[in-house]
C-alpha cells in the first residue's frame, strides 16, 4: 500500500507538472490479475483496483491501517468497470455485472474478488473511506442509479450522473458515489466547476480511448492547473480545489467523495468568468 501525501493551496502554485502528478494522480493500480490500493492522508482515502483473472483476490489487511481486518473501521464501494464477476462477502457471492456496485458496510471481514470468463474478466473499481457506524451490503445494479441528465450539447457538455452511493440511495457512514457518462460529441464535464471543503473528491477516468486523454482542471478557480489523464487513471481532488475535465473524445469517470457531510448538493459554485 502506498501511501499518498496531499500538497496544501499555498505549496501548490510553485509546483512543476512533474510534482502535480506525483501529488495528485494515482496511477498504475489497474493490473491484470492484482490488487493495488492508495492510501491518500486527505480524508483518509483509501483507493484502488482489484483485477482478477486466473483466480480470486482478497482484500487484504494492510499494516498501515492498524486494524484487524481491512473493514474493521472502514466502509468501501465497488464498482465493475469489466466484464462479469463476483464479489464474496462473509460467504455470500454478488453478482455484479459491467457497472453494477456493491457497498461493503464496517465489520465485514472477509471480502474477495472475482471473475466470472477470464476472457472477459471483471475489474473492479475500490473506494473506502473510515466508517463509524455499520450499514448493510447493498447490490446497487446499473439500472437502479438514479439516473439524471444534465447538460447539453451546445455547451458540449450533454452527460447522465448516475448516483450509487448517497442519501436517497444505498446508505453509508460517509461514502458518496457514483458515475458520469459523456454522450457522443461532448467532452466537458462538471462545466462550470465548484468547490466543496466539507468533502474531497477522487475521480476515476474510464472508457477512455487508448489513443484519447482528458485533461482534468485542478486548483482553486483563480490558480487553476491541469494534469493530462488516460484510462482507468485517478486523481485526488481536495476541498479547496475545482474538478473539472474535458477529453479528447467521450469518456467516462467515477466521481466518490467522503467528509463532513453526504449532501451531494453542497457546493460552491466557480463561475467560468471566475477562472484563471
Amino acid at each position: 500500500m502506498k501511501t499518498v501525501m496531499m500538497a496544501d493551496p499555498v505549496r501548490y502554485p510553485r509546483m512543476t507538472t512533474g510534482e502535480i502528478r506525483e501529488t495528485f494522480l494515482l496511477n498504475g493500480l489497474c493490473e491484470p490479475g492484482k490488487l493495488h490500493v492508495n492510501y491518500v492522508d486527505l480524508d483518509r482515502t483509501v483507493v484502488g483496483f482489484a483485477a482478477p483473472t486466473e483466480s480470486a483476490l482478497t482484500l487484504p489487511t494492510y499494516p498501515e491501517l492498524r486494524a484487524e481486518y481491512f473493514l474493521e473501521r472502514r466502509e468501501i464501494g465497488v464498482l465493475n468497470v469489466g466484464g462479469a464477476g463476483t464479489v464474496s462477502v462473509e460467504g455470500k457471492s454478488y453478482e455484479l455485472n459491467n457497472l453494477d456496485a456493491l457497498y461493503v458496510g464496517k465489520g465485514n471481514k472477509q471480502v474477495s474478488f472475482a471473475s466470472k470468463d477470464k476472457a472477459t474478466p471483471a475489474v473492479y473499481y475500490l473506494l473506502s473511506y473510515p466508517a463509524h457506524t455499520e450499514f448493510p451490503v447493498t447490490v446497487v445494479r446499473k439500472a437502479e442509479a438514479n439516473p439524471t441528465e444534465l447538460g447539453s450539447v451546445e455547451t458540449c457538455n450533454k452527460r447522465t450522473i448516475c448516483k450509487y452511493i448517497f442519501l436517497q440511495g444505498a446508505r453509508s457512514c460517509q461514502l458518496v458515489m457514483g458515475v458520469t457518462h459523456l454522450a457522443a460529441g461532448s467532452n466537458w464535464n462538471t462545466m462550470p466547476p465548484h468547490t466543496h471543503m466539507r468533502r474531497s473528491e477522487v475521480y476515476m477516468y474510464f472508457n477512455v480511448a487508448e489513443d484519447a486523454r482528458v485533461v482534468h482542471l485542478m486548483g482553486p478557480p483563480d490558480e487553476t492547473r491541469h494534469i493530462v489523464m488516460a484510462d482507468k487513471e485517478v486523481v485526488v481532488s481536495p476541498g479547496w480545489s475545482i474538478h473539472a475535465g474535458v477529453g479528447t473524445r467521450a469518456y467516462s469517470f467515477v466521481w466518490g467523495m467522503g467528509g463532513e457531510n453526504q449532501d451531494y448538493a453542497d457546493m460552491d459554485p466557480a463561475p467560468v468568468q471566475s477562472l484563471r
